[in-house]
C-alpha cells in the first residue's frame, strides 16, 4: 500500500486518494534501413497514442474514492493504518454545498410569496394615497404652496358681494380680537353654490392667496375608496392635520359627491359614503367643539345636500355665486385682457353687453379663442372681429365644412328668416344679433338673439312673444312650402317646456287659475326619470296638457299670421340670406327696416306691461329664448342644451 498510494484525503463521509504513476516505458532504438525505419516510426506512433490513452485510463482508474461510515472509531483505525504504512494523509474541509442547495430550494417559494405580498401592499397603499402602512387613513388633501402662482381677490372680478363675505373670514383670521371684543365669532363653514363656471373654485384659491394661514384643499370624491372605513378615517386625518396647524382653512370642492342626502336610493341607507358624511358632520359640529378650522365648500347642486350638513353650526353662511351682471362682465373682461394687446376698435362695454348670460369661465374662454384666432391670422393685436368670431364659436359652435343641397339650404334660410322676422317685429322678444345658415356645431343654421339688458323676471306677454319667435321657423316653412321639416324639433321642445312652465309653475292658465302644479324635485339618488312625485290627479294632468296645447296653438297661429302679413319681407330676407349666408343686425335693418326694439313707442308699451313673474320662483329665463343656447343636429335630432334655471347663456333659435 505504501508503494502504490501517493496520498489520501479524509473528508466527512468519504476518503479520496491517488495512486503513484507507473514508471515510463523506455523506447527501443530505431532501425537503420529507411523502409524499416518508416514502419517502426508508424508503429511507434501508434504505440505512443495507445500508451497515452491507456495512461489516461489508468490514471482515471487509479484515482479512488472510499465512502466511510459515520463512527469516529472507524476513522481512528483508518488513520492508524495509514500511519503504519507510511501513507501521507490529510483532512478535507467540510462540504456544505448540498446543505446550501437544499436550503435554496426550501426558501425559494417563500421568497416568491413574500415578493408578491410586498408588491400588492405597496400598490394598494399607493392607491389609497398613503405610505406603506398609513395609506388607509392618510388624507389626500393638498396644502397650498405659497411658492405657487398666487391668486388674490384682485384677480377675481364681478363678484364683489361674494368677495366681501370671504374677505371677512380672512380678516378674522388676521385679527380675531376685532370681532371677539364685540361677541362675534367667525362662521364655521361657508358653502359656495352656483352654476358651473361662475368662479367658486377661483374664489377658494383667492382665499388661499389672501389668508396667511395653512390652506388645505381636497375634492369630495377623494374621500371615497373601495375599502370600508377609508373615507371616515381620511376625514379624521384631515381635520386633525388642520387642528395641529390651527388656525387653518379646509376647502372641499364638489362636496355633493360625499354630502348627498342620507337614507335614500336603491341600495339602502347605509354605505361607505354615508359613513364619510357622518364623520364630516361630527368633525364640523359634533360633541367635540372644533373652532380651529374653517371649512369652505363648493357645489353646483345644493338641492341634493343633506339637511344636517346645511344647518347653522356647520355651514353658517350660504353664498350664491350667480352669473355676472353687465358691470361684472366688464370687470371680468378687464382681468382677462391684461396680457392681450387690443385694437382700438375693441370696446369692453360692448363685449359685456353682448355676452348676457355668460359666466366668467365662458368669458375667459372667449378671450382665449379670440387671441388664438388673431394669432392664426398673423395679427399684431386682437380686433373686434376676432372677439365676434370667438363669441359665435362659443355660442353656436365651430363652422362645419359641409356643402348643403340647394333645397336644404333654401329651407334652412326660410326657417331662420322666420325666426328673425318674428323677433324683429315683436317687442317682447329679444333683439336679433346675427342670423346664419352656415352649419355650426350640430345645427344647420342659427338665429342669435341677445337681450339688451339683464332680466330677472318676465311678463306673460313677453313669454308669449318668445313662443311666437320659437315657432316662427316652423310657420315660415308652412307658409312657403305648405309643409314642415324636422328642423323645428328643438324649437318645439323649448316651446313646449316654456308653455308647460307657464301653466304649472306660473299660473298663466285662465282655466286652471293661479295654482302651482309643480312636481316635486327629482330624487337626489334615483333621478328624474325614475322618481318624480306630483300632487294632483290624472284629470288635472289632462287639463294641463290641454292648456299647454292651447298656448302653443295660439303662438303658432300668431307666428303664421305675422309672417303672412310680412311675406315680402320674409322672402327678401331669405333670398339675401341665401346669398350672404350670414347677416348681422345692421344688414338685417337694411333689408326689412328698423326693428321695433328701436322704437320709443314700443319701449313704452313694453314698460307698461303689468303681469310680472315673482323672482321667488324659478326665473323665466330658464325656459325662454332670452338666454338659452341650444344646438341640434337637423337630421338626427340630437339635442344639447344648457338648462340651468339660474341664468342660461344668450339665446339662439337653431334649425
Amino acid at each position: 500500500v505504501g508503494n502504490r498510494v501517493a496520498r489520501v484525503d479524509i473528508g466527512d463521509n468519504r476518503l479520496t486518494g491517488k495512486f503513484n504513476d507507473p514508471p515510463p516505458i523506455k523506447p527501443k532504438p530505431p532501425a537503420e534501413s529507411e523502409a524499416t525505419a518508416k514502419k517502426k516510426t508508424a508503429k511507434k506512433k501508434q504505440a505512443a497514442e495507445k500508451s497515452a490513452g491507456e495512461e489516461k485510463v489508468n490514471r482515471y482508474r487509479e484515482d479512488f474514492i472510499v465512502y466511510l461510515g459515520t463512527s469516529d472509531e472507524s476513522r481512528e483505525k483508518l488513520e492508524v493504518f495509514l500511519r503504519d504504512h507510511h501513507v501521507p494523509f490529510g483532512h478535507l474541509p467540510p462540504n456544505n454545498s448540498m446543505n446550501i442547495l437544499w436550503m435554496f430550494f426550501l426558501l425559494l417559494p417563500i421568497g416568491i410569496l413574500l415578493f408578491f405580498w410586498i408588491s400588492y401592499r405597496r400598490s394598494r397603499d399607493q392607491m389609497m394615497g398613503g405610505g406603506f402602512l398609513s395609506g388607509f387613513s392618510k388624507s389626500p388633501a393638498k396644502r397650498y404652496d405659497t411658492g405657487e402662482q398666487k391668486i388674490t381677490f384682485k384677480d377675481v372680478a364681478g363678484l364683489e358681494g361674494v368677495k366681501a363675505d370671504l374677505n371677512e373670514i380672512v380678516d378674522y383670521l388676521d385679527d380675531p380680537t376685532k370681532y371677539q371684543r364685540l361677541g362675534g365669532r367667525v362662521p364655521k363653514g361657508v358653502l359656495l353654490n352656483g352654476p358651473p363656471g361662475t368662479g367658486k373654485t377661483l374664489l377658494a384659491r383667492a382665499v388661499a392667496g389672501e389668508a396667511d394661514v395653512p390652506f388645505y384643499s381636497v375634492s369630495g370624491s377623494e374621500f371615497i375608496q373601495m375599502f370600508v372605513g377609508v373615507g371616515a378615517s381620511r376625514v379624521r386625518d384631515l381635520f386633525q392635520t388642520a387642528k395641529d396647524n390651527s388656525p387653518s382653512i379646509i376647502f372641499i370642492d364638489e362636496i355633493d359627491a360625499v354630502g348627498r342626502q342620507r337614507g335614500a336610493g336603491l341600495g339602502g341607507g347605509h354605505d361607505e359614503r354615508e359613513q364619510t358624511l357622518n364623520q364630516i358632520l361630527s368633525e364640523m359640529d359634533g360633541f367635540t367643539q372644533n373652532d380651529s378650522a374653517i371649512v369652505l365648500a363648493a357645489t353646483n347642486r345644493p338641492d341634493v345636500l343633506d339637511p344636517a350638513l346645511l344647518r347653522p353650526g356647520r355651514f353658517d353662511r350660504h353664498v350664491t355665486v350667480s352669473r355676472p351682471t353687465l358691470k361684472g362682465r366688464r370687470e371680468i373682461f378687464k382681468v382677462h385682457v391684461r396680457d392681450v394687446p387690443l385694437a382700438d376698435d375693441v370696446d369692453l362695454g360692448q363685449l359685456a353687453a353682448g355676452t348676457v348670460g355668460l359666466t366668467g369661465a365662458d368669458i375667459r374662454n372667449m378671450v382665449n379663442e379670440a387671441a388664438l384666432w388673431a394669432a392664426r391670422q398673423d395679427k399684431k393685436v386682437v380686433e373686434k372681429d376676432d372677439f365676434e368670431y370667438a363669441r359665435d364659436k362659443i355660442l353656436m359652435g365651430a363652422k362645419r365644412e359641409e356643402v348643403l343641397q340647394e333645397d336644404e339650404k333654401e329651407k334652412t334660410a326660410y326657417h331662420e328668416a322666420g325666426h328673425t322676422l318674428a323677433a324683429w317685429k315683436l317687442a317682447g322678444a329679444n333683439p336679433v344679433h346675427k342670423v346664419t345658415i352656415i352649419p355650426r356645431g350640430r345645427s344647420l343654421g342659427s338665429t342669435q338673439m341677445v337681450p339688451s339688458e339683464d332680466r330677472m323676471s318676465m311678463s306673460e306677454h313677453e313669454l308669449r312673444d318668445h313662443l311666437t319667435v320659437l315657432l316662427g321657423g316652423r310657420a315660415a316653412e308652412k307658409l312657403i312650402y305648405d309643409e314642415t321639416t324636422v328642423g323645428a324639433e328643438n324649437d318645439l321642445e323649448r316651446a313646449t317646456s316654456m308653455a308647460r312652465r307657464m301653466v304649472t309653475h306660473w299660473g298663466m292658465s285662465e282655466r286652471l287659475g293661479p295654482v302651482s302644479y309643480k312636481t316635486s324635485e327629482e330624487d337626489p339618488f334615483l333621478g328624474r326619470e325614475i322618481h318624480q312625485q306630483r300632487q294632483f290627479s290624472e284629470h288635472t294632468m289632462q287639463v294641463i296638457d290641454q292648456e299647454v296645447t292651447e298656448i302653443l296653438q295660439q303662438a303658432s297661429k300668431a307666428a303664421y299670421k305675422l309672417l303672412q302679413d310680412h311675406a315680402e319681407d320674409l322672402r327678401n330676407l331669405a333670398e339675401t340670406l341665401l346669398q350672404e349666408e350670414e347677416l348681422d343686425e345692421p344688414a338685417i335693418a337694411k333689408i326689412i327696416g328698423p326693428s321695433v326694439h328701436n322704437s320709443a313707442e314700443q319701449e313704452q308699451a313694453a314698460e307698461s306691461t303689468k303681469p310680472v313673474i315673482p323672482t321667488t320662483s324659478q326665473p323665466t329665463s330658464d325656459s325662454s329664448a332670452t338666454a338659452q343656447q341650444v344646438t341640434r343636429d337637423h337630421h338626427r335630432g340630437n339635442v344639447k342644451s344648457h338648462d340651468n334655471p339660474a341664468a342660461p347663456p344668450p339665446a339662439s333659435s337653431d334649425n
